[in-house]
């Protein structure tokens, strides 16, 4: 009778656990998440989902400047909330005591059962925002899968009651970006709710306690580039117009040149401030590559001011393209921003540089 037994039990533990593998294999595997990496007060880079995309996570909820590519919205949103949930999840003790000198004390109530209660963590908030630098793919691949997951508050919250007022997070970019994202053919969740024309844009109030301000840089990698400047933390997000891997990308088909770049970071210096010399100070988050300073755009800038001249003077003296790329005006600087292969190329760089420098 007991060897019975044994046997059934057996053969009831070998199904079950046979249908668990089953269904473990009929379930797809959770995306794997992208690193983040804290950049200054309320700001994080999230680098891998196309262009590095920036993260403001606060009491009024997240913010990010762009949405990486599209075939990464997925990855990039379940990195977002986690990102959330770590930061906001973080469980405090209580005390009765209230005030801006409680933490002299440290008396308090403690249980089990009364910290679970009072140490829950916090629920995530929602994307609010979300401001594109560009129209380029990488930066706003995912703006309509991320501005779905987002809700957007008004008077009243009406989103979600009229109809024709959408739902889902606000996008904030330039006017151009929305009107390159339309003759492209994007969705209207994909495309701005919110654009300006000015030189630059504020939005309307604090979020996570802090000014955040859009600048436009005209007919820099395009005419449809901003840069964002979180102004309490101090962190400056600078979309295409610089990165540490590569020359900048210049769209000339969408009105980039050289010049525009070279105000562009000019733009740049003229709000970031170092905290000694041209070190630390103001966190400088670029469209591909790590976290930089004020002394790495300075170093930028001057080499492409050095690049354009060189060309500059090669074409005034009656030199074609080809013969200026013979001349590799670029070569003392290609080892460390020149690529042969790619999306950018050194020669591609070349070529919008000698059509667009005057």
């Amino acid at each position: 009778m007991t060897k019975t037994v044994f046997r059934r039990v057996l053969l009831i533990v070998s199904a079950l656990a046979a249908v668990a593998v089953t269904i473990g294999a009929q379930q797809p595997p959770a995306p794997s998440l992208f690193k983040t990496i804290p950049v200054q007060g309320n700001v994080y880079m999230v680098p891998g989902a196309g262009a590095n995309v920036a993260a403001s996570i606060g009491r009024d909820g997240i913010l990010l400047v762009d949405a990486g590519n599209q075939q990464s919205a997925d990855r990039l949103l379940t990195t977002v909330k986690q990102l959330a949930t770590d930061v906001l999840g973080r469980t405090r003790p209580f005390t009765p005591c209230v005030g801006i000198g409680c933490e002299r004390y440290a008396f308090g109530f403690s249980s089990p059962s009364f910290n679970a209660v009072t140490q829950s963590p916090q629920p995530v908030k929602p994307i609010r925002y979300i401001l594109n630098t560009s129209a380029h793919p990488e930066h706003t691949g995912g703006n309509g899968k991320i501005r779905q997951a987002g809700v957007t508050y008004t008077g009243g919250n009406v989103t979600g009651t009229i109809t024709d007022s959408g739902v889902g997070a606000a996008i904030v970019a330039h006017d151009h970006v929305a009107n390159w994202l339309q003759k492209a053919g994007a969705s209207d969740d994909a495309t701005p709710t919110d654009t300006y024309a000015t030189p630059n844009y504020k939005l309307s109030w604090f979020f996570n306690g802090e000014g955040v301000q859009l600048f436009h840089m005209p007919a820099a990698h395009s005419d449809a580039d901003s840069f964002v400047w979180f102004r309490y933390s101090d962190v400056i997000v600078t979309g295409e117009v610089y990165n540490t891997l590569t020359y900048p990308v210049i769209d000339v088909e969408k009105g980039g040149t050289i010049q525009g770049v070279l105000d562009g970071l000019s733009q740049i210096l003229d709000v970031a401030y170092a905290e000694f010399r041209t070190q630390g100070g103001t966190g400088i988050i670029p469209a591909r590559g790590r976290i930089s300073d004020v002394g790495d755009v300075t170093n930028y800038r001057n080499m492409l001011f050095i690049i354009r001249d060189r060309i500059k003077d090669l074409k005034q003296k009656g030199r074609t393209l080809q013969q200026v790329k013979a001349a590799r005006p670029t070569l003392d600087y290609d080892g460390r921003w020149g690529a042969t292969s790619g999306p950018w190329t050194t020669d591609m760089f070349i070529d919008a540089v000698y059509r667009t420098v005057k």
